[in-house]
Formats: structure tokens, sequence, C-alpha cells
């Protein structure tokens, strides 16, 4: 796996192409890929449902345009997030075209006393398995982006799927494609790394020079 591969997965809304269809041999093969990611006491929690139906597609996409809009109530965004908002909304616009929806569940419930400890462990089992297969799913040339707006309403969406809510959780929905053209160079952050760590505590990054 080359730095390209890490550095240019992003998430991918408007390239997602929703005319071309995603062969279910791709999917298994990234999803492969995916339940080799680390979980806590390797206990290896996943486990994924991918849509494809189009009237099933239609009813998760409900579901997640209400959450969307919730998740939005209220909210006065900052003008650098304009565009990234522009873009998210486009895909709740647009979710049920998308070729392929896999929802990732992770077994059992969240910690019923939620301290950090236990909410770490519990979601830090099953997100590598996320990325793993975002990063597969880019190798491949597909494009995803992990969502998570239809948790507002992750019974209903467990009705419509048959996912059984107190056997297991569900943590995120992601939507694949192939991609359209467009540029590939690597994602845009605010602040280098080298400012935004601190040596031997919480503190003031070191200077540059220093570094070696």
């Amino acid at each position: 796996m080359g730095i390209d591969l890490l550095t240019t997965t992003r998430a991918f809304r408007r390239r997602l192409d929703l005319s071309r269809p995603v062969s279910r041999q791709d999917l298994l093969e990234c999803l492969e890929i995916a339940v080799h990611a680390p979980s806590g006491t390797n206990r290896q929690p996943w486990r994924f449902v991918v849509v494809q139906d189009a009237e099933l597609k239609q009813r998760v996409a409900e579901h997640y345009r209400k959450g969307f809009a919730a998740n939005l109530s209220g909210r006065t965004p900052r003008p650098d997030q304009l565009a990234d908002l522009a873009s998210g909304r486009y895909l709740a616009e647009h979710l049920h075209e998308v070729p392929a929806l896999v929802l990732v569940c992770a077994l059992g419930r969240p910690p019923a006393e939620p301290t950090p400890l236990r909410l770490a462990s519990f979601y830090g089992s099953i997100y590598p398995a996320v990325w793993n297969f975002m990063l597969a799913l880019r190798e491949r040339g597909l494009g995803s982006t992990m969502t998570t707006a239809h948790l507002a309403y992750e019974r209903e969406v467990g009705e419509v799927l048959g996912i059984p809510f107190e056997e297991a959780t569900q943590v995120a929905l992601v939507p694949v494609a192939h991609l359209l053209p467009g540029s590939d160079t690597p994602a845009r952050r605010r602040t280098p790394a080298a400012e935004l760590t601190g040596w031997d505590g919480w503190g003031e990054p070191m200077p540059r020079e220093q570094l070696s």
C-alpha cells in the first residue's frame, strides 16, 4: 500500500458515478480486506449488509435524509464549511441512486455505562474495518465515504433491513460507486501534523529545526 493511496482516499460524494453498477465480486473482495482489520482482544465484531435493491435503497435514503436534516437544524456553518456542507447535501439528495450502500455493524450494543474506556474499546474495534474497506475500494478505482446520519433512525433502518437492534449496532453507512474523473491529489488539511503534536506531553509543538 503506497502513500498515495493513504493520502488520496477521502470522502467522495460528488464524484460518485451514479450510473455505473458495482459488482458484488468487487464488494466482497474489499470486505474480505476489511475483516483483516485489528479489533480489541481479536473479537472480530463486524457484520455487513450490502444494499443494492432500488426499493430498499430508497427507504434507507429517506431515513438518511431525515437524519441529515436534523443534524443541520439550528446550525450556522462557518464559511470554510460551506463546500463540505453542499457536498453532504448532494449525497443526501442522491443517496438512493448510489449503486451500493454498505451498512457496517458491530455485534452487541454500546456499553450501558459509556465510559471513555468502554466506548473506545467498542468503536475502536469496528472503525478500523471501515477504513480498511474504504482503502480497498479506492485501490480498485471505487469511491466511498463514511456516513452516520442515518443513525438517528437506526431502529427504523434496522427494521427495513432485518438488522436486530438488540444484537447489532449500526456504526456506519458507506455509499460505494465507481469514481467520475477528477483530481486525485492529497486531501487538503488545514494544519500539518508537526503543529498538532506535543512531545512528552501536551503543549507547544517542537520547533521544526529541532525535529531530527
